[in-house]
């Protein structure tokens, strides 16, 4: 296209990262109704089925995103942006009007797949921005995802209280044929035919990130880190609903303000306590504080009684958000500079995976422990015969607490590998990370 990009392109990148991230979180107050709707099923049965379901979604997210950004790389930045968008539409369309668990299985794998356009959005920008502005856009994107993440469960909670679990599936699917028709109008495409790639299945992999960790072993423990902690954050997003619902008996529009408090107080500490704190204290003794709180406030919420008790422990564990851009920062300075975008390539593998995983565990010991005493088995293969042995909501926490404790002892193994400053001038003499 011969127009250029105007401020509307722009606009229309930051609504899309937008309603991706209001389509993940607008389903987390509704989904078990709507599994219990669809299946007939009891809320244990409706969470081992949410397990799979978003199970099916992270992976697909996996795959596709580098997949995504291969094929913007060869065909152009908005044939694949527009593509998505229309998908994404027809999938929550799909959703909306599924009546078996099967088509709604279905949907979430295209879901999963054409909400993987995160790589391509900032691509974009990179394609509009001059080098010296980039960082300020690219900020855009993350205000993007914290934005959505805000007004999905909120919006999700109250729709489906007053119209139903359906209804924020028909909400989602009309904004984002809506975002198609305006993307389609002022969507000029930004990369040149001189500058495209053909397409190579070996690079479109995430895979590959992996081993940039192996070219400096003194990552290997950080990256285990990550990696764990992350395991045990997914608590949180895979069975917040079930577990409210199940314990407090809180209704959708109710789970939708919790999670809107969840996003809100993470947004606070991220996006500026981040700033004030760990210049102050130092990374290392944030990371280690930040995930000895995450671990105490993992422990709260699987005893908490009432309402306000998770509120306020909502509140504390927000300062758990202070960990990765310390680790981050710790990792960045132990690497050269020609190897940054490698790094954060492999990061941003390391907690892709952990979303593959974590929510079936999760949803799997949280059904096994609201059922005591039933047989109890994760895709047919029975793996407690005698079922949980007693009654315990809070289960998928205190296993998130586990792994927060095997993450710190591996966070002190980290840190013995990586040598305060000596005569390496690449980090501040006075620096307490």
């Amino acid at each position: 296209m011969a127009k250029s990009p105007g401020r509307n392109a722009l606009l229309f990148i930051f609504i899309t990262v937008v309603l991706n991230m209001i389509g993940l979180g607008v389903i987390m107050p509704v989904m078990p109704q709507l599994i219990m709707d669809v299946t007939g099923d009891d809320l244990a049965h409706a969470a081992q089925w949410g397990g799979y379901l978003t199970l099916v979604y992270a992976l697909m997210q996996f795959i596709m995103m580098p997949v995504m950004g291969g094929l913007s790389d060869r065909y152009g930045r908005r044939p694949v942006l527009l593509a998505s968008m229309a998908a994404y539409a027809f999938d929550f369309f799909i959703m909306a009007v599924a009546p078996v668990i099967s088509i709604i299985l279905i949907a979430r794998v295209l879901a999963g797949a054409f909400a993987a356009t995160f790589a391509t959005a900032n691509a974009y920008i990179a394609d509009i921005t001059p080098p010296e502005k980039r960082a300020a856009n690219f900020g855009l994107i993350g205000a993007a995802f914290g934005l959505g993440f805000v007004i999905g469960p909120g919006l999700g909670g109250l729709l489906g209280d007053q119209f139903g679990p359906r209804a924020p599936f028909y909400f989602v699917a009309v904004l984002g044929a809506a975002n198609f028709v305006f993307g389609f109008l002022v969507l000029p495409e930004t990369l040149k035919p001189e500058h495209r790639r053909p397409f190579d299945w070996k690079r479109a992999n995430a895979f590959g990130n992996f081993k940039q960790f192996a070219q400096y072993p003194i990552m290997l423990p950080i990256a285990g880190v990550l990696l764990i902690a992350q395991l045990a954050h997914w608590a949180y997003p895979s069975v917040w609903a079930y577990y409210a619902e199940e314990k407090f008996s809180w209704t959708p529009a109710t789970i939708g303000v919790s999670l809107m408090f969840i996003g809100f107080t993470a947004a606070v500490v991220q996006g500026g306590l981040t700033r004030i704190i760990i210049p102050k204290i130092g990374e290392r003794a944030a990371a280690i504080g930040a995930m000895l709180v995450t671990m105490f406030a993992y422990i709260g919420f699987s005893l908490a009684t009432t309402a306000w008790m998770v509120y306020v422990l909502i509140a504390i564990s927000s300062l758990g958000g202070l960990a990765q851009p310390a680790l981050q920062g710790i990792m960045s300075r132990t690497i050269p500079p020609n190897a940054q975008g490698e790094l954060q390539g492999a990061i941003a593998a390391v907690m892709s995976i952990t979303m593959v995983i974590s929510p079936l565990v999760m949803t799997q010991i949280f059904s096994a422990f609201i059922s005591p005493g039933e047989p109890y088995s994760i895709l047919n293969v029975t793996i407690l015969p005698d079922g949980a042995p007693f009654y315990f909501p809070g289960a998928p926490f205190v296993f998130s607490a586990f792994l927060e404790i095997c993450a710190i002892a591996m966070l002190f193994v980290a840190f013995g590998r990586i040598k305060r400053p000596r005569k390496d001038a690449s980090e501040p003499s006075n620096a307490s990370a």
